[in-house]
């Protein structure tokens, strides 16, 4: 699991030492470039989806935010409507190994199984260089990309950063928004926000 083709020789210093790369998480600037491995040992890359929207999500299944999401199926049914609209859905996973909300492939598999996963793959980033090069903060952490391949949206799936399912009715779900609003050939209206949930578990 690598980053691949990045933009200029100093982009790819800077994956390499797992720094922030400031372009790839500005809103409209071309986000970065990578390539991961898939519960089913498949290589994906970015790039390989130009020409659609994408959707980051960063995932941990023991977060307790995460689980709101989940067992509400609010994330599931977000994904979905993704789908449905022409969007790839890649959900990733930056727990390094021995930390919270580290999986296997194949205890990835069983997960998505079981709780009805919508998402078009899930990625395992164990050494966290896509999750350091996109600076995602917190599980989870929501990414949209365009078709041009720029950075349209960034932040918290919604506008209320708790844990507890009932907040879900009546709050903003800024990824559904984004995506229909894209769909409309219009531009994102809430382009950045705070995301919430917890840190993501990096390796040291």
């Amino acid at each position: 699991m690598q980053i691949l083709k990045s933009f200029s020789i100093a982009a790819i210093a800077a994956v390499t030492l797992a720094t922030p790369l400031a372009a790839a998480q500005k809103i409209g600037s071309v986000a970065q470039d990578f390539k991961l491995t898939d519960v089913n040992g498949k290589t994906v890359q970015l790039s390989q989806f130009r020409g659609k929207t994408v959707v980051l999500e960063w995932h941990n299944p023991g977060c307790p935010f995460v689980v709101k999401h989940y067992d509400s199926g609010n994330m599931q049914a977000t994904q979905k409507a993704a789908r449905a609209q022409g969007a790839v859905w890649l959900t990733i996973n930056s727990g390094a190994q021995g930390k919270q909300g580290h999986m296997s492939g194949a205890e990835a598999k069983i997960m998505m199984a079981t709780q009805k996963f919508q998402s078009s793959n899930y990625l395992l980033d164990s050494k966290g260089l896509v999750g350091k090069a996109y600076s995602a903060k917190t599980t989870p952490h929501m990414y949209i990309i365009d078709g041009v391949g720029k950075l349209v949206y960034q932040g918290g799936i919604d506008d209320k950063p708790t844990a507890n399912q009932r907040d879900i009715e009546g709050a903003r779900n800024h990824v559904t928004a984004a995506l229909t609003e894209l769909k409309a050939g219009k531009s994102v209206s809430v382009a950045q926000s705070r995301p919430y949930g917890c840190s993501v578990k990096y390796a040291s």
